[in-house]
């Protein structure tokens, strides 16, 4: 496996750029590009779901998106340490029957010195909003470098 720069240990700008990577691929809803960013034997708490390796992110992915329709994310770091980023994110998505959610949550990440994200322990809480509510409205795929922010949009 190459290495997934920028490496540890991060400053205030490479954990940004992580950050940014990670929300870019998440945003394209392709596991297999998603699994590439994390560690072989990389070990997931996802709610109260528990996962480790590839594999089972794949999987995990690919029904998180059959369910989350439309879904769009931003992701903004909170802390960071030498190999180790805290975000916190929000996305908005709807379910097959039209209402809209807007999760909110945060991920405590480690990683190992290639760059790969080697544990991934994240706390997600769902609120219904009506689609009039809805912030994040680019199309599809990567948010705009003009779009604002978390803390821009007050979330």
């Amino acid at each position: 496996m190459t290495a997934r720069p920028p490496l540890p240990p991060f400053n205030a700008e490479t954990a940004a750029q992580k950050a940014r990577m990670a929300e870019d691929a998440w945003n394209s809803r392709d596991p297999q590009r998603v699994a590439l960013a994390y560690t072989a034997d990389s070990e997931w708490r996802n709610r109260a779901e528990f996962l480790r390796g590839r594999e089972e992110i794949v999987a995990f992915l690919q029904r998180k998106w059959a369910r989350e329709i439309e879904y769009r994310l931003i992701k903004e770091v909170w802390t960071h340490g030498e190999n180790r980023i805290a975000v916190r994110f929000a996305y908005e998505w709807r379910d097959v029957s039209g209402q809209w959610y807007r999760s909110y949550g945060n991920e405590n990440w480690e990683f190992d010195g290639e760059g790969l994200m080697r544990r991934r322990v994240a706390s997600i809480n769902d609120l219904p909003i009506a689609e009039a509510d809805r912030k994040f409205h680019w199309p599809q795929g990567r948010r705009p470098d003009d779009h604002p922010s978390l803390s821009a949009l007050g979330l």
